[in-house]
């Protein structure tokens, strides 16, 4: 999946309509294929956290729509009331009550206090019941598959996952087995950042010096978008890396494949990888220094240089898989 297409000089969507669709001057074509795009960009989240293809992600959209409930129960009857109102107390309406003296009413207060009481009182019960179901840090429940856990390190501008176990590691693509349930641990090599894979649910920050834990499942095969979801530099725009999600037998080959070609991830790899370079292509490493995780976020390990020669880093240009 691809987040973005690329547009012309003009500022036509390449490839998504044809120039002939929007004739006219630039601002008519503007308004035309806003006017097209809207019903698109609204259900933009239908790929996203709307779309959830774990247990983490589907708790997550069941608190967005229990939530959006509970406010519109609210919303919706004060919309109408007003609307009634309004058409109710209209000057030609001689029935209508006028209580110019009116300043009172223990019922109205009633009404006016208790309502926002009890919204304010199913949000934070909705909120303190998820927020621990939810845990980032909390263990999914064991499945036929077996656990794989992920060690996650946000760089400038890319994102590496080592796989301890299977003692591989790769760049810019995260590869899981389909029900498996995932322990990733996560640290910054350089400024603060989020990992965020929409389908698959909670965002949560990287920091260097720190490592935090995240619990997920992909429930489906599929490939997932995921993406840096905080600001971290020039870069940032292109921090995307790919979710693929696939079947144990297809896990254990790509396992074996990555073992068998590629570079060796040991401290001087790890140094040359953390300088600043955008858009990298995904590849994988054969092998990956055992203990290498607990050296970047112990910082044993210096983070990245950052920008070279002061300010912007303008050399920062893409890197090609080695």
């Amino acid at each position: 999946m691809r987040e973005g297409r690329q547009t012309d000089a003009s500022g036509d969507i390449a490839g998504l309509w044809p120039r002939a669709a929007f004739p006219g001057p630039r601002s008519i074509r503007g308004i035309q294929l806003g006017t097209a795009c809207g019903p698109v960009a609204l259900l933009g989240g239908c790929s996203g956290v709307l779309d959830p293809q774990g247990p983490v992600g589907a708790g997550e959209k069941l608190i967005l729509l229990d939530a959006l409930a509970i406010m519109l129960a609210i919303v919706v009857p004060v919309i109408v009331a007003t609307l009634a109102f309004a058409w109710w107390f209209r000057a030609s309406n001689s029935r209508a009550r006028y209580l110019p003296d009116w300043e009172f009413s223990g019922r109205v207060e009633l009404v006016v206090w208790s309502v926002p009481a009890l919204v304010i009182m199913f949000l934070g019960g909705l909120a303190w019941v998820s927020s621990h179901d939810l845990d980032p840090a909390k263990p999914l429940p064991a499945g036929p598959v077996p656990p794989v856990q992920v060690e996650v390190v946000s760089l400038d501008w890319k994102w590496l996952f080592i796989y301890p176990d299977q003692g591989v590691a790769s760049v810019n693509e995260l590869v899981v087995p389909v029900g498996a349930p995932l322990h990733l641990r996560l640290t910054s090599g350089s400024v603060m950042t989020a990992f965020f894979v929409p389908q698959l649910g909670s965002m949560i920050y990287t920091m260097n010096g720190m490592v935090t834990q995240l619990n997920l499942r992909a429930d489906h095969p599929g490939s997932y978008p995921g993406l840096a979801s905080h600001f971290s530099g020039d870069g940032f725009s292109g921090m995307r890396f790919q979710t693929e999600a696939v079947t144990p037998a297809a896990f254990t080959a790509w396992v074996a494949a990555a073992k068998s070609a590629g570079p060796t991830l040991d401290r001087p790899g790890y140094v040359e990888l953390s300088r600043q370079s955008q858009d990298v292509a995904p590849f994988t490493y054969r092998g990956a220094a055992p203990g290498l995780f607990e050296q970047i976020a112990a910082q044993q390990l210096p983070p990245g240089p950052g920008p070279q020669g002061g300010g912007s880093s303008p050399a920062a240009t893409p890197v090609k898989a080695p």
